[in-house]
């Protein structure tokens, strides 16, 4: 109702757990193209002590299968003012911007590029020297671990390459000839950190690739324990890598 009346952008905020019972009125809001701006936090397992009842695991892909739905899950302070841009700019339908509860780092800027390339949904963070022979690639929290892993490699003399990727469906409004620049056809090793459900991933990995996601659900521990007991960790990013393509 506010958002039809004109002269504000209505926008609401709680636990991504809580996006379930939210489902009609933000389904509705796409459906009928309005400006409705949805904040959701405590966005996956590192909501950590809580536990499972409120830690989402399949709701990021629940929301991204929602048409006309702006899902944007930023991977730090300045991609999460870029999302704010963004979704002020979406005018014809409602945008949902996923963050954390968890402190992150603040990705430098003057080194890696700047926050404003969240406009093209995905882009490169850190690329390899040459043409790269894998691609790794995270959202929100993740981003940061896996630009670690992909620093790692880098130091092994493997050609990486990560991609931020904070909004699919902003993504898909990019040009062919932009998708297969970051994500070159011929590269088919290509790596997804997300913690929370894997089916729509394989749009950018496609079948032979490699998901670190979750299957099952969170538990109730820090958030440093459960990165490790889930996997989340650069660490455990190379050993995956290692035992699918022995690099």
């Amino acid at each position: 109702g506010l958002a039809l009346s004109g002269g504000i952008i209505p926008f609401g905020s709680t636990f991504l757990m809580f996006s379930d019972y939210m489902r009609p009125p933000i389904r509705l809001a796409a459906l009928m193209k309005i400006q409705v701006i949805y904040v959701f936090t405590h966005n996956s397992i590192f909501d950590g002590e809580d536990g499972p009842p409120h830690q989402p695991i399949e709701h990021l892909s629940a929301l991204r299968d929602i048409p006309n739905l702006l899902v944007i899950r930023p991977s730090d302070a300045t991609e999460t003012a870029a999302a704010w841009i963004a979704a002020l700019n979406h005018k014809d339908g409602p945008t949902a911007l996923i963050l954390t509860r968890q402190d992150l780092p603040v990705i430098i800027r003057s080194i890696y590029p700047t926050q404003s390339q969240l406009k093209y949904g995905a882009y490169v963070l850190k690329d390899s020297v040459k043409p790269p022979e894998i691609i790794l690639m995270a959202t929100g929290s993740e981003v940061s671990i896996a630009l670690d892993a992909t620093l790692q490699l880098q130091g092994k003399g493997i050609h990486a390459r990560l991609l931020s990727v904070p909004s699919f469906e902003l993504f898909r409004l990019n040009s062919e000839e932009y998708k297969n620049n970051i994500l070159p056809p011929g590269c088919k090793k290509r790596v997804a950190i997300e913690a929370g459900g894997k089916s729509c991933w394989y749009e950018l990995v496609g079948l032979d690739g490699l998901i670190i996601g979750i299957d099952g659900y969170g538990a109730s521990a820090p958030a440093k324990t459960l990165a490790e007991h889930y996997g989340f960790t650069a660490k455990n990013i190379l050993s995956e890598i290692t035992k699918k393509w022995g690099m």
